[in-house]
Formats: structure tokens, sequence, C-alpha cells
């Protein structure tokens, strides 16, 4: 079982959501003891046994569609008499409860840049449950002073920054740095990153520019669609405080797999 706990935090850590299968509940005879685990990827792929046989199939195909609904779910199992006959272990009249925990990385918000925007939005991606980095060379204004919330704050240059980020299919990627020069480079330094969401502030044609740039340096237009770029869902925002209200619902957006304004 301790192998098994290992495998599922070296794939979390490496930014994978998965699915934990553990025998909680038995009656009769069952292949299994209570506490016995199997670890389920979205792709099917398992380590650990509950038992093996249909059983197992079964709950490896309800582990597979628990990740797609990001729902934990706890089945019971009959073990009738053809069950027996495959599942290893397994006599006639045993049930067996089966509950399916989806476990995923912590999300992490990476804001690259440290001004008036920053700093609410640093506070609201807080309050929402995520890890917050704050990237910013200039330590007068990257510091824990503006920055109380902030689990991290970097102050290396962007290129040196990146080194020290690893970047998941759990991260968030916020760019509201001091000028369009900064945010370019942030911007071709994280584009072919796994990053779930990556926005960019600045005016569409800022930002048409900016694209360009990346396309004569070889990024595809592929990767630049997937760009949030004006960042932030159209609300009318005006003031740091209501941009970052702005930015936020649309990562919960992109979070929750919906599509559309508010």
């Amino acid at each position: 079982m301790i192998e098994i706990l290992k495998k599922a935090l070296g794939r979390i850590d490496k930014g994978e959501t998965i699915a934990l299968a553990t025998v909680v509940e038995t009656k009769g005879s069952t292949p299994r003891e209570i506490g016995a685990k199997m670890l389920v990827t979205k792709n099917g792929l398992v380590a650990g046994t509950i038992g093996g046989g249909i059983t197992e199939a079964r709950v490896i195909e309800e582990a597979k569609q628990a990740l797609k609904d990001g729902k934990g779910k706890l089945l019971n199992y009959h073990l009738t008499k053809e069950q027996a006959a495959l599942d290893e272990g397994a006599i006639c009249g045993g049930e067996m409860k089966v509950f399916i925990e989806i476990l995923q990385p912590k999300e992490e918000v990476l804001i690259f840049g440290a001004g008036h925007i920053a700093v609410c939005v640093s506070k609201l991606a807080k309050m929402l449950g995520f890890k917050v980095t704050i990237i910013d060379e200039r330590e007068e204004f990257a510091n824990q002073d503006r920055f109380p919330e902030a689990d991290r704050i970097l102050t290396e240059e962007v290129e040196e920054a990146l080194k020290l980020l690893e970047v998941t299919p759990s991260t968030y990627i916020i760019i509201v740095t001091r000028g369009h020069l900064k945010d370019e480079e942030v911007l071709t330094g994280v584009i072919k990153t796994r990053a779930h969401y990556i926005g960019m502030i600045g005016s569409r044609k800022k930002n048409a520019t900016v694209f360009q740039h990346l396309k004569e340096k070889g990024i595809a237009e592929k990767e630049l669609e997937k760009v949030y770029a004006p960042i932030g869902l159209d609300i009318g925002a005006q003031t740091p405080e209501e941009i970052a209200v702005s930015i936020i619902a649309e990562i919960i957006q992109v979070r929750r797999g919906r599509r559309g304004i508010i």
C-alpha cells in the first residue's frame, strides 16, 4: 500500500490528476481486504490491485469516468457466482464497497508583475485556494509587505525565474508586467509550457504586435491561440480591483470548463 501511495504522490507532483480506488468495506469472502488500493490514471494505467477479474475491470472504468467528471464515488459490488469464477479469491455471496477519490495537485497561480493589478489578483487568487507565486525583479514592488498572502516571491529576471518554476497542467499564468516588452519576454518563455491557462494584459493592438513578434521567432499560430489576450472577461472593468475580478472570473471559467461570458 505504501508503494501505491508513493506512486500516487509522484504523479501528483508531476501535475497529474489521478483516481485512487480503496476497498472500504467487505462482507463474506472477497478477493481483497479492507484498505486494498489501486491507482488509476485517465488513460487507464493501473498500479496495485483490488482483486483482479471483472470487478476490478469495472472499477477501472468507473475510475476513468470519475476522472472525467471530477467527482469521487462510492461503489457497491455483490460478487455473484459468475464473478467468483473470474475474480481472484472471490466466493459467491461476498460484498465489497470501493471508494474512488480524485487526487489532484494544488493549483497554482503565477503572477508575472507586481503592480496594482497583481496586488488585487493575488488576494483574490488566494481566497479561492490557489497557491500564489509573484515574479518581478523589482524588490521594491515584489515583497512580503505588498503581497503578504503570497506563498512565494521571486525577484529574479524572467529568464532566471523560469528556471525556478515548475509549470504543470495545474498552473495558471497571469502576465501583468509593467510594459509590453516585458510581457513579450514572459510570453515567449511560457508559451510552450503545459500551463492550463495563460493570460496577458494589454490592448488588442498591443497584443497583436506581441503575437506577430512571436510568430517571427517561430512560434506557431496554434500555440498563440491558447493565450487569453486581452486577459479577463469583458465586464467593462476599469480599476485595478475590477480588472482583477475579470481576470479571476475568467480563470474560474477555464477551471470549470465553461465557455461564453457571464
